[in-house]
């Protein structure tokens, strides 16, 4: 596995104001990209993840994202910790002075990346899980000629109020925690960290999840243990900031929410020309089927693919639920 690598951008200026003297973008490619540059395969970062997670979870040899076929672009969100953030970025715009970071902002710093560095003007998928879905969404709708097919797997293209309503409790928990200190810690919140990642876990995955005991995959014997074990460590390791930077993100993105489309959810899903496949969870809590189910009606060529886990959000690391989005993956690439 080889590691991250950066791209720079000077003078970058953010979608809701501020600016940084240089946004470095995180990245990490596999395999190769063919002369006629038409094997890319764009795979944005979800919430709190890294290039590296995208890579085990989402590809790998005999999947439908196979690196010996294609060359994907792993990206990292901006506020994720690699790319700019506010645990990264010097003085003055470090810490709670971070700008707000927009889907908009990401594509567009993704988009520098895949021209100027690799003279890309095609990619043949445009894929990514939860907000890695939102910004695969984004690339749509904001290069519309350029994403050749468009997959979105537990991801909108609109955050809904009810999701909302979730990142809410989990930016009180731990802005509520007084070590906190309004972003300007001397050490890390724990017990906010601790708070944020219990609130997680019931969103995180299904009611059917837990009455079934399934927390046992994790080591576990119990629901406690199952977010002692899994969530806390997942959420220890990341700096507060950025996790609120990405929470931002993700509570406002909306893909229609620029001069493109002036917040016209309508008119930024009928802008969409790729080939799109949608792929819900069932179960889950926090980007439900019925969502997807009412955007691909705005989509020319799109399905809505229910995948079957009772993992929730969490189902793409369910091995049932990876060979259900592989096979529609699979059937989208093969497609003309």
């Amino acid at each position: 596995m080889t590691s991250y690598q950066y791209f720079e951008s000077a003078n970058f200026l953010f979608q809701k104001g501020g600016s940084l003297p240089v946004a470095r973008l995180a990245y990490r490619t596999v395999g190769k990209l063919n002369a006629a540059k038409d094997n890319v395969i764009l795979i944005p970062s979800w919430y709190s993840g890294t290039d590296d997670e995208s890579e085990a979870v989402l590809s790998g040899a005999g999947r439908a994202i196979d690196p010996n076929d294609h060359f994907i672009i792993f990206t990292n969100l901006l506020g994720g910790g690699r790319s700019s953030s506010p645990s990264n970025t010097p003085p003055p715009f470090d810490r709670a002075r971070f700008p707000e970071a927009t889907l908009f902002d990401n594509v567009r710093l993704q988009h520098e990346l895949l021209t100027k560095t690799f003279g890309i003007e095609k990619i043949k998928l445009a894929m990514g899980w939860s907000m890695g879905g939102a910004q695969a969404y984004q690339w749509a709708v904001q290069y519309p000629d350029m994403v050749e097919r468009l997959a979105t797997i537990a991801g909108s293209a609109r955050t809904a109020s009810f999701n909302r309503v979730f990142l809410l409790s989990m930016r009180r928990a731990l802005e509520l925690d007084p070590a906190f200190e309004g972003g300007y810690y001397a050490r890390p919140p724990v017990q906010g960290l601790k708070a944020f990642a219990s609130i997680y876990a019931g969103w995180g995955v299904s009611e059917e999840f837990f009455r079934l005991k399934t927390y046992a995959a994790f080591g576990a014997d119990n629901h406690e243990e199952f977010v002692k074990f899994f969530w806390e460590p997942l959420f220890l390791k990341h700096d507060a900031n950025d996790l609120l930077a990405q929470l931002t993100t993700w509570e406002n993105a909306d893909i229609s929410n620029n001069s493109l489309y002036q917040k016209n959810l309508v008119a930024a899903l009928s802008a969409i020309k790729a080939r799109t496949v949608v792929l819900p969870i069932e179960t889950d809590r926090i980007f439900p089927p019925v969502d997807n189910k009412a955007e691909v009606e705005h989509i020319a060529d799109a399905e809505c693919v229910v995948v079957k886990s009772a993992w929730g959000h969490m189902g793409p690391l369910e091995p049932g639920a990876q060979k259900q989005i592989d096979a529609s993956l699979a059937k989208l690439l093969a497609a003309a």
